[in-house]
């Protein structure tokens, strides 16, 4: 299914990956103590601006900072929508 949203200029839509549970020792992490996630995949582009082509694409697994974004909440999923210069790495 694709998404209906269409992110303008240098703007992408990133579906966060979910909140770590359990860690690596396997001690339960309870919901008041969970980080927020800094991982997530491309869903949708933007067309870039007029000197700068993006270069992020849909599918794309990146790394952005801690507060980068926008929270949007659509059809009941949740999205960051941000620049790309908000973007850290591609994985």
């Amino acid at each position: 299914m694709a998404l209906k949203i269409r992110p303008l200029s240098d703007r992408v839509v990133i579906e966060p990956q979910e909140a770590e549970t359990k860690t690596a020792s396997g001690l339960y992490i309870p919901d008041s103590a969970k980080e927020k996630p800094q991982q997530g995949k491309v869903v949708a582009v933007g067309s870039g601006k007029k000197d700068h082509d993006m270069t992020v694409k849909v599918g794309d697994v990146v790394l952005y900072g801690k507060y980068s974004g926008s929270e949007l909440k659509f059809d009941g999923n949740d999205y960051l929508i941000m620049r790309e210069d908000d973007i850290l790495a591609i994985i």
